[in-house]
């Protein structure tokens, strides 16, 4: 049974969240040969302030250039 475990910071639509969550079920279903059935997704949403880029919290890091 896969199960994958995703961190990210909060803030994303539950729409977005929802089509993450199949997308990575099926390739994992697709790749490892399991039922989709088998396959767990687990999202664990982080506020933006307990979040650390380059040393500071994420409300003070340098934006990357897009």
């Amino acid at each position: 049974m896969p199960f994958i475990d995703v961190t990210m910071i909060e803030g994303r639509s539950n729409e977005v969240k929802a089509e993450l969550i199949r997308k990575l079920s099926e390739v994992a279903a697709e790749t490892t040969g399991a039922p989709l059935e088998t396959v767990r997704v687990v999202l664990r949403e982080v506020p933006g302030h307990h979040w650390g880029v380059a040393g500071k919290p994420k409300f003070q890091a340098p934006k990357a250039e897009e």
